[in-house]
């Protein structure tokens, strides 16, 4: 291949990245599945009740409304940038990351819908990441304002997604199974396009069609080992002392992956191998953010240097809040990658992309960066130090200030963050 410009790499990774939201697209994917198994049909004399929640309802939604026969009724919870009309269905907006009252209401609106459910009944649950601030629903003896501050607390924590939604799941009615208790005795079905590295659905959207990841018991301990125990409100810490109610399910939901990160990081693999030697490192690129880019950083030792090379990477990392600024995992971790580069020398032309497959990262209107070897001296140029920006948490500022923020707008589907690490020869 011949060897490509700083530019032209930028716009090789941007190419690359879009294929890998492409095959997440959330109406392909459900459709792909319903061709081949058709939705369940109630039984005789009932209805289905479809609710879709999560960033990419609307469209999943728009999907399944083709495919339903008979009597129904559909409700869809959604984020304002993923705000689409669905013919046919009810759609309502709510808050990510931090719940509002709008969602309270949705939430109780999607609690009534299931109540209502009957025995010869089929709910056909769409589910997608984001569904777990989307419909806030509080157990008794919570309030709106202290999941609010849960909330808060749990995104600046540095804990995975897996341990935040274990504790969101015991102080929600609709996580951890909500949609069982509440829709029983009515059969469920769930179709989910998964943001959780490996898949484990009990933590996409805090799984409301699955049993809960653990116990009172655990969510304690969770806080605990965290250093976040006494930031949590009274009530919150009350509940958690408190033994487990009974979580016994009358049924069990039928529940099916439709879409993936493991899928959208083998769509850019196969993007990339059409253009240069392509290699998957890692489809669980976890963990803090500055260990991420450590990882990413020794990767680059395999590449050959007189040949260009595609580095892909999938996961979900973690950043521990320290300053009052304002970012994202992804913004931070391109802004990582990026100082690592210049310390330790990267030969040759190189770009380094880490974007959500949602649009957004954090609560910026990004979905993450592009950087590259010129990215810290743009930065200082511009009359800021980098290293300070990122003690403070400000890698958005910093990465504007370079030019290298990626804007994509809402995309309409949430399978977690891609990474790709593109090295080319000397020119």
């Amino acid at each position: 291949m011949a060897v490509l410009s700083s530019m032209t790499l930028r716009d090789c990774a941007a190419t690359i990245f879009a294929e890998a939201v492409a095959a997440a697209d959330p109406a392909k994917s459900l459709r792909q599945r319903l061709l081949s198994v058709p939705l369940p049909s109630p039984k005789q004399g009932g209805r289905s009740i479809l609710i879709a929640i999560g960033k990419a309802a609307p469209a999943m939604m728009a999907e399944a409304l083709k495919h339903v026969l008979g009597d129904h009724v559909a409700l869809v919870v959604t984020h304002a940038g993923n705000q689409i009309d669905v013919p046919g269905a009810t759609v309502l907006i709510s808050a990510h990351p931090v719940p509002d009252e709008r969602g309270l209401k949705a939430g109780r609106q999607v609690l009534a819908l299931l109540s209502a459910a009957r025995e010869q009944d089929q709910i056909i649950a769409l589910i997608s990441g984001g569904g777990s601030a989307l419909v806030p629903a509080p157990v008794d003896g919570l309030t709106l304002s202290d999941k609010i501050s849960v909330n808060e607390v749990l995104l600046s924590s540095g804990l995975d997604v897996v341990r935040i939604n274990l504790v969101r799941q015991h102080l929600s009615q609709l996580k951890g199974g909500g949609f069982l208790r509440h829709g029983s005795p009515a059969t469920v079905t769930a179709y989910i396009l998964s943001d959780v590295i490996g898949d484990d659905l009990r933590a996409v959207a805090s799984g409301p069609t699955a049993l809960p990841v653990g116990s009172h018991a655990d969510a304690r301990r969770t806080c605990i080992e965290a250093g976040i125990w006494h930031r949590l409100p009274k009530s919150v810490r009350t509940l958690l002392g408190q033994s487990n109610p009974n979580q016994a399910m009358a049924n069990e939901a039928t529940n099916i992956l439709i879409g993936s990160n493991t899928i959208s990081l083998d769509a850019a693999h196969a993007c990339a191998a059409q253009a240069c030697r392509a290699e998957i490192v890692s489809g669980a690129l976890i963990g803090d953010v500055s260990e991420a880019a450590e990882q990413i950083w020794r990767a680059t030792k395999s590449a050959t240097a007189e040949r260009t090379t595609a580095l892909l990477f999938g996961g979900e990392t973690t950043v521990h809040l320290q300053g009052t600024g304002r970012g994202g995992r992804n913004q931070e971790l391109a802004l990582r990658v990026a100082q690592l580069a210049q310390e330790r020398v990267i030969p040759g032309n190189w770009v380094f992309l880490s974007a959500g497959t949602d649009g957004r990262d954090g609560p910026t209107p990004a979905a993450g960066a592009i950087v590259d070897a010129g990215t810290l001296d743009r930065i200082h140029r511009a009359g800021h130090d980098p290293t300070t920006l990122l003690a403070n948490n400000d890698s958005h500022k910093a990465l504007a200030l370079s030019g290298d923020l990626l804007m994509t707008g809402a995309t309409g589907t949430n399978v977690a963050d891609i990474q790709i690490l593109l090295l080319g020869s000397d020119a």
